[in-house]
């Protein structure tokens, strides 16, 4: 006997990917333009500190992250989005941000809302670990699209009265995957109060706040304790995997109110698989730096730069407000991404795959979305490639 309540998932984006393109030879050098995998260079006194603390390893890791590494998070709190967090009731370390987006479904959705089904809403398109999360815990996913009409952002006001009864959580990603749309004060304000009226909590997935243009986004718990909300109402999510080029280390965080915050410690205590000691280490280290940011920052906005300059002229070109992902129109994404593949040899994730079918169709369908992770100059070549391909 199986389960039955992930037996419609479809194919993982990136399988689906191999099966649409790998049956056909690349039609110049390989160049993968698809997977959010930073590659600039981290700090070299990571790799020192893994090292000097490696006896770590032979002792189990603290499940809530050392007493180190919170103080340094709720630190890098207060100086970024100017929020007083107690590291000992409200901040938690965390294997990676998908674990934490995924329990804290199991943590925080409760198994009715006003004696229905609850609902779990989520942007459309999205990262695919929100619907897994609340199919996992009986919920009902919805889908809101989240287009060009509306800003790239969902439009969770818009929810017909008998959904936002039994909404239970929405997740939010802002800067947002895929289209690096930021999610402003006065959205953030509007979500709250929707929040506060309608008695959900917002799972606010920010790890892409680093990497902008200009302007430093704004947090969800920074506008909900500006507004004097409940801090239960909030919970964010952090990670070091782009804001410091390190995904492999896996250092990421939650935060919220005390209460939210003992009920996912309590799941965590049972089901949880900490960071390995040396490298919470590390992150300590991390999470207080910001020259290595800031550097990172810099490069990302010559990237900018860049895509500006070579899709300058492509129709509905709009280059993202932050993140590292392009998302851009086409008019079907398979069928792009196909073609893109056999002449040029260059890899694109379709927009389908990160999205699903609604009433009113896939809001990602007329899109591709591609990674501007790899050198410049590479980046750059790509990208004109790319141009000339699909949009001469």
């Amino acid at each position: 006997m199986f389960p039955e309540r992930f037996s419609n998932l479809p194919a993982y984006a990136f399988p689906r990917l191999r099966s649409l393109l790998d049956g056909h030879a690349p039609g110049g050098p390989e160049l993968h333009m698809t997977i959010g995998e930073p590659k600039h260079r981290f700090p070299d006194w990571v790799t020192e500190i893994v090292t000097r603390e490696a006896d770590g390893f032979n002792r189990y890791p603290p499940n809530e992250g050392t007493p180190e590494l919170r103080d340094a998070i709720a630190g890098w709190m207060r100086r970024r989005f100017k929020v007083s967090v107690d590291p000992d009731t409200q901040v938690m370390a965390l294997n990676g941000t998908r674990e934490g987006l995924y329990n804290i479904a199991m943590a925080l959705v409760p198994e009715t809302k006003n004696g229905q089904r609850p609902v779990v809403a989520m942007p459309n398109p999205f990262y695919q670990v929100y619907m897994v999360a609340a199919i996992s815990v009986g919920a009902e996913p919805v889908f809101v699209s989240a287009t060009g009409e509306n800003g790239h952002l969902p439009d969770y006001h818009a929810l017909p009265p008998e959904v936002l009864n039994r909404l239970a959580a929405v997740y939010l990603c802002s800067p947002a995957n895929p289209q690096g749309a930021v999610a402003s004060r006065d959205y953030w304000k509007a979500l709250i109060a929707l929040a506060e009226k309608y008695d959900f909590r917002i799972f606010a997935d920010e790890c892409y706040s680093e990497i902008y243009r200009d302007t430093p986004p704004v947090g969800a718990m920074q506008v909900a304790e500006e507004m004097g909300a409940s801090p239960e109402r909030v919970v964010i999510f952090h990670s070091l995997s782009k804001r410091s080029n390190l995904p492999g280390l896996r250092s990421g965080f939650v935060a919220s109110g005390p209460e939210c915050m003992r009920r996912i410690r309590q799941l965590r205590a049972y089901a949880g698989a900490p960071l390995p000691l040396p490298l919470q280490r590390a992150a300590e280290a991390v999470w207080s730096d910001e020259v290595h940011v800031e550097e990172n920052r810099r490069l990302y906005q010559e990237k900018y730069a860049v895509a500006d300059t070579v899709l300058e002229g492509v129709p509905g070109y709009a280059g993202p407000e932050a993140g590292f992902f392009l998302w851009l129109p086409v008019v079907d994404g398979e069928a792009a991404a196909l073609r893109l593949w056999k002449e040029t040899g260059v890899r694109a994730l379709p927009g389908a795959y990160l999205s699903r079918e609604t009433e009113t169709g896939n809001p990602g369908a007329g899109y591709i979305r591609v990674a501007m992770v790899a050198p410049k100059d590479e980046m750059a070549r790509g990208l004109e490639t790319l141009r000339d391909c699909l949009f001469a």
